[in-house]
Order: C-alpha cells, then structure tokens, then sequence
C-alpha cells in the first residue's frame, strides 16, 4: 500500500532498570502521547534513548511498527501487546512497514522520514518483553519495522496520514535487508553500498560477514 494510517505516537524516558544490561537504564517503554509532536533530526520532542552508541542518531531518530504485525505476536505470544511497547515511535496502521525499501520516504504530518535500516533485536528488548528465546524469535520472523531518518522537521499526530512519497527502484526491502547478515549474502550487500545516502552501519555489516565468509572459506 501506499499509505497506512498513524494510530499512535509514542515517546519515551530513561528509566533505571536492573534488567537493562550494563547501563542499568532505558528509554524503552514509550507510551502514546496525543496532539502534534514535533519532530527534529534526532527524532521526537519528548523522546530519549538510553544507550546512545547502538540507538539514536540520525540514522535511528524514529522508529515505526505496524499494528497488524503487533497484532500478529499478541496472538502467538498469547497476551495483548499496546502500542508502543516493542519501544516504536509511532504505531501505523493499515501499512506494510516491514516491506517498505530502503530509502523509501515518507510524509506524515508536516514530516518527511526516510527508511534506513531494520531493527536488530537486543538484549533489552528481550528482557524487556521477559519471552524466552525472544531475540532468536523475532530474528527468525524478521518482522523488523523501521529505523527512519528525518529528512525534513516538521510535526506529525495519531491520525495523520502516512503516504509514500518517494520508492526507490532496486528493490530491497527491510527484510531482505535484515536477512543478508544471517545469510551471508555478500552480494546484497553489496547492492546495499550501493544506494545512494545509506546508513554507514551497512559498512560495518558489510565488513563483519566478509570476515565470517572468509574465515569460512579458510578452514574449508
């Protein structure tokens, strides 16, 4: 589809958590707020991230999920999941989110984003979700959502329209994307270099599975 609805924007503060890992604290837990929010390059007005080395920046200012797919774990989890709670920034509706192609963009409200990159699960996230085998289950699903990059600032609010302005033609998708690292696939990755303003974590993904396929190579 090219458009979805908002149903949810949601925010979040750091928190002390002893479930957190090192850090001991996270900004997981983001709850719907309503009215317009304002958005700048480092993401939501109102929003913070914990552990700034692997979330944030300009490559990670928002993240999106689809309530459909939210839908679909409350139902294999056996319990409701809200909105907000796989710590997204906004919660779309009626929106394919995990099959939109990086750099694809996005108006909402006044904001125009840009997909950049799937969500990697981590430690936090499971511990915060207290399901076991959590990391491995939503890896194996690859059911990402977005990190998405503030293209131009604006304002955005639960019931704005989320439109496709932009797709572009290679067509690699968030699960593509996610799945080249645990498939090794060199040459999609090297596909992803290629598109023009990527992410330059797509580097150190790169160089990361070049090293494990020639190690593999080696001791073959």
């Amino acid at each position: 589809m090219d458009s979805g609805n908002l149903r949810s924007v949601n925010v979040g503060r750091i928190a002390e958590a002893d479930w957190a890992g090192k850090l001991g604290r996270t900004a997981i837990d983001k709850r719907p707020v309503s009215g317009p929010v304002a958005v700048g390059p480092l993401g939501l007005d109102g929003d913070e991230q914990a552990d700034k080395k692997n979330h944030g920046g300009h490559d990670q200012a928002v993240y999106a999920y689809a309530r459909e797919e939210l839908d679909w774990w409350a139902e294999q989890l056996g319990r409701p999941l809200r909105d907000g709670v796989f710590g997204e920034n906004l919660t779309i509706e009626g929106f394919e989110v995990t099959r939109a192609l990086l750099g694809e963009r996005w108006r909402v409200g006044t904001t125009l984003l840009e997909v950049v990159s799937p969500r990697v699960p981590c430690a936090v996230f499971r511990n915060w979700l207290d399901e076991p085998a959590w990391v491995k289950r939503f890896t194996d699903e690859a059911r990402t959502g977005a990190y998405l990059r503030v293209i131009e600032p604006g304002h955005l609010a639960a019931g704005d329209t989320v439109t496709v302005e932009y797709r572009p033609d290679h067509g690699i998708d968030l699960v593509s994307a996610f799945r080249a690292s645990p498939q090794r696939d060199i040459a999609l990755l090297r596909r992803i270099l290629d598109i023009p303003g990527r992410a330059q974590e797509w580097e150190r993904v790169f160089e990361k599975v070049q090293r494990q396929v020639s190690r593999t190579s080696e001791a073959g």
